[in-house]
């Protein structure tokens, strides 16, 4: 009995220890093939608590295909930093969306080079 349940945990520890999710996004991506235009996508009212992840090309069984923007929930002291490819050296490289630290009042302005980072009159 004791060995079935010694047996049961070591496994269960075992997937607890992989993060397979986190593992799949994270995969680099570099093509030589450019991305098509962005597309322009309707922004739905926000809920409260949430920030808009804009719609990004994904490269998928050697083409590209569109991901339609979501909702994602805001983070304290961060903001969003979308998704983007990026050329270099005539490669493109898919650069994921992250959560960057610091822009409390969205002037675009971080907050460590802000002189008024909390500022509501921002223009």
């Amino acid at each position: 009995m004791f060995k079935k349940i010694l047996i049961a945990g070591l496994v269960a520890a075992s997937f607890a220890s992989v993060p397979l999710a986190s593992v799949a996004q994270q995969r680099t991506i570099i093509i030589r093939e450019a991305p098509p235009p962005q597309r322009e996508e309707a922004q739905p009212q926000m809920r409260r608590g949430y920030v808009w992840a804009p719609g990004h090309w994904e490269w998928r069984r050697g083409q590209h295909v569109w991901v339609a923007g979501h909702q994602v929930r805001a983070r304290r002291g961060h903001h969003w930093e979308a998704d983007r490819w990026v050329e270099r050296n005539g490669r493109w490289e898919l650069q994921r969306g992250r959560w960057a630290r610091g822009d409390r009042d969205g002037d675009g302005v971080r907050n460590r080079d802000d002189a008024r980072p909390n500022n509501p009159n921002k223009s």
